[in-house]
């Protein structure tokens, strides 16, 4: 029997998982056009003009046959929700007493204070008078994802499902990583696009990646090993097994030297995996199974430290790679989509299929010699796209 893959959008893992191989089915909200043509799919959309919901993804799940699950965002979010997924099937994917603690905000924050790991100052509802008025606060879903819901806060009381953290200005990052539940690997560094208005992004909300993180040539290393440390001892702390990721701001501390702060754990397969296969050749997928099997790719190493790393070019490309997330402004009508896969775009929605404004169209990946350049490729693929859905071109 299959493995279920299931979660909001399941195209980017499904292709690496069926590139090595694996039978799998994927239940997700989208079910798009080429993730259909890849693999059997169910779409809560598509399928059973449902909302997007962790339960609901459940109770599709029940009338489904596999013999394993992994769960991808946001049902890290959902431990419940995991563990009903997973009765009497095998896990691939941290288990729900990991995702209870390492997701519950006044664990995280103890253990950060504990283990010298830089967090934004970070509030839960009814400690709000301790927030230093010298500092921009952040008002944040304490069980969000992808940015969604994000403000500055204005000085009201929290609500019971909110959290404050202080803003840090920077540059917004993440990192993904393999581990064993004791030591860890660093996959690689990528900088995160967060609410780009020329791809259609409002706020805080995340809509892409570029590869690698452009990192200052005299601080790479330090800063480098220091994010080592950070998901080594996450790692030991929370048990942490599979491919996961962190988020990170790399901002100035009270010294003015530059730092990766950590802004939260996805203790899941991330959306920037699949820039890593592309940029390393690599199959995120079956090192996501090996991982959870006690195997990394370079053995069991002390405190994650990698003397002689497995990927070592990752921080000296010659070229960088980029994905982007292209909304809707106004809503539109898709024209003839067979071949947008051919132009760099995935996700890809059906032929004559209506999205309303402000939701997502499809993924557009591209490639340039630097980051200017990679960047720039985005902007033109925006401008083609916009072009055929008869939107104002940017």
């Amino acid at each position: 029997m299959p493995i279920l893959i299931v979660g909001f959008s399941t195209r980017a893992i499904a292709e690496s998982a069926v590139q090595r191989g694996y039978p799998v089915i994927t239940l997700d909200y989208f079910g798009d056009r080429d993730q259909r043509a890849l693999v059997q799919n169910y779409s809560l959309l598509r399928d059973f003009d449902l909302p997007y919901s962790a339960q609901a993804l459940l109770e599709v799940s029940r009338a489904l046959e596999f013999e394993a699950v992994a769960y991808i965002a946001n049902l890290e979010n959902y431990p419940d929700v995991v563990a009903s997924l997973a009765q009497g099937r095998r896990l691939l994917g941290n288990p729900p007493d990991t995702l209870r603690q390492v997701r519950d905000w006044h664990t995280l924050r103890e253990f950060c204070r504990a283990a010298e790991i830089p967090l934004p100052p970070t509030l839960l509802p009814g400690e709000e008078s301790q927030a230093d008025p010298a500092l921009r606060w952040l008002c944040k879903p304490a069980q969000g994802g992808g940015g969604h819901g994000i403000r500055f806060w204005n000085g009201e009381p929290l609500d019971a499902r909110y959290v404050l953290q202080a803003y840090v200005p920077g540059q917004p990052a993440s990192a993904a990583f393999l581990a064993d539940g004791h030591h860890s690997i660093v996959i690689g560094l990528t900088e995160q696009l967060i609410g780009r208005e020329e791809l259609g992004c409002q706020g805080f909300a995340w809509c892409g990646n570029i590869w690698p993180l452009m990192l200052p040539p005299g601080a790479r290393r330090a800063l480098w090993q220091e994010i080592e440390r950070i998901v080594a001892r996450l790692t030991r702390r929370f048990n942490l097994r599979g491919a996961n990721g962190i988020d990170l701001v790399m901002g100035k501390d009270l010294d003015g030297r530059l730092r990766p702060f950590l802004i939260e754990v996805n203790p899941r397969y991330t959306a920037s995996m699949e820039l890593f296969e592309r940029a390393l050749d690599l199959n995120i997928f079956s090192l996501h199974i090996e991982a959870m099997n006690g195997h990394l790719p370079d053995g069991h190493l002390p405190d994650g430290h990698l003397p002689n790393r497995p990927f070592p070019h990752m921080q000296f490309p010659n070229t960088c790679l980029g994905k982007g997330i292209v909304y809707t402004k106004s809503g539109a009508t898709m024209p003839d989509t067979a071949e947008w896969v051919e132009k760099g775009r995935r996700d890809v929605p059906f032929t004559g299929e209506h999205i309303p404004a402000g939701h997502p169209v499809c993924t557009l990946l591209a490639e340039g010699k630097n980051r200017q350049a990679c960047w720039q490729h985005l902007l033109t693929g925006v401008r083609a796209i916009r072009q055929e859905i008869g939107e104002t071109t940017i």
